[in-house]
């Protein structure tokens, strides 16, 4: 009897000037679809009326331009400084952003037997997202986790060379990123099935990542 499979999922994570999007943008070339959190965070609070909506009710404040429409602005002075203020986005936006993954997800599932060819064209699908390890409720949704890592000095060089910021402004987005920081300077075991470490150049870190997807199709992870 044919059924519909179940996508394998990849969480692919990392911190800032770790390489993750990088390594996703190596997947995508290989024909593997990639979740971009932010950008879908994003459309969600332009295309998700209700939860623009619920997002304001739990700040108890104005949040929204004179369109209706999310000001992004509005919303980062309320949560800057309020930690709770945060944790109430938090626990709205999160579990929707992984409602349209998992949907998103299952859109690439496919009707098909055992080995049929069909089946094989996409062998997993990813998300790519900074906070996998830090949120439980992203724990337990995927079905295999890449962590991207790079020693700390080396994330802030290549973030202060990509953005032309100082090290002080890196170091400030950073800080928000206690645990992948953590990890890269060995305070920390990451909670991942695999782990790419990118201390070298581009040539080095598509290698790597050769090597991982071979081991996923392979069912080697």
């Amino acid at each position: 009897m044919c059924n519909e499979r179940k996508i394998i999922t990849l969480a692919v994570t990392g911190g800032i000037g770790s390489g993750k999007s990088l390594v996703c943008s190596f997947l995508s070339e290989k024909g593997i679809p990639v979740y971009d959190s932010d950008s879908r965070t994003k459309a969600l609070y332009d295309s998700d009326h209700i939860l623009v909506m619920r997002m304001a009710e739990a700040v108890g404040t104005k949040i929204t331009g004179d369109d209706g429409m999310l000001d992004r602005r509005l919303l980062a002075s309320v949560i800057f400084s309020d930690s709770q203020a945060l944790a109430r986005i938090e626990s709205i936006v999160h579990p929707a952003v992984l409602r349209d993954f998992l949907s998103w997800a299952d859109g690439y599932a496919v009707q098909g037997c055992g080995s049929g060819v069909a089946e094989r064209k996409i062998p997993f699908v990813v998300m790519e997202s900074a906070i996998i390890l830090e949120k439980p409720l992203f724990k337990d949704a995927f079905d295999f986790t890449l962590l991207v890592d790079a020693p700390l000095e080396t994330r802030i060089g290549r973030a202060m060379a990509r953005d032309g910021v100082s090290r002080e402004s890196v170091l400030a987005r950073m800080g928000k990123q206690k645990l992948l920081n953590d990890i890269s300077e060995g305070r920390a075991v990451p909670d991942a099935d695999y782990v790419i470490l990118n201390d070298g150049d581009e040539i080095s870190l598509r290698k790597r990542t050769d090597a991982f997807y071979e081991n996923m199709i392979s069912g080697v992870i």
